[in-house]
């Protein structure tokens, strides 16, 4: 799949079969996560992988809107060092994760991380230190469902020069 046909085809599944998901394509899709850009190259970024159920229903009992994250085969929690450009850094990478994961035919969701009440719950379910901050929660895994939402015609968002140019 090329580059653009990936970015014209993702979308945010929320319903998952229980296929596994392999170890090799889950290190490529976080190895995606880790070539993204990244302010001053401080790759601030640590991903934890979770595959195991009762993580997976620990974390999705907390996390508002990412209920699906227990039927998901793997959730992917992006966190990044608490630096000026965490939040940018680590949502490149969650984008990074996302496209990966539909290069490898699989649906993906992203759940917000950063600034939510439940950082503090999901933070303690990962054991992750205090100096990380919770930029996203990526559910992964073998769609159930097809999703084609429709997206505005560039037309309607893009601008030339200046707003409304």
């Amino acid at each position: 799949m090329d580059a653009m046909q990936c970015i014209r085809t993702r979308r945010s599944i929320r319903s998952y079969t229980r296929d596994p998901v392999p170890r090799d394509v889950i290190l490529q899709i976080v190895d995606a996560g880790r070539m993204a850009a990244t302010a001053l190259n401080l790759q601030p970024w640590q991903f934890i992988v979770v595959t195991d159920q009762e993580t997976r229903e620990k974390i999705a009992e907390v996390a508002d809107y990412g209920k699906f994250i227990a039927d998901a085969q793997v959730c992917i929690a992006v966190y990044c060092e608490n630096s000026k450009y965490y939040l940018e850094d680590g949502s490149a990478a969650t984008q990074n994760i996302l496209n990966a994961a539909t290069a490898y035919g699989l649906g993906s969701c992203w759940v917000a991380g950063d600034k939510k009440a439940y950082c503090p719950a999901i933070n303690k379910i990962l054991d992750v230190p205090d100096n990380y901050r919770l930029v996203s929660l990526v559910a992964v895994g073998h769609a159930a469902e097809e999703r084609n939402p429709g997206k505005k015609p560039l037309s309607s968002v893009l601008h030339w020069e200046r707003y409304g140019g």
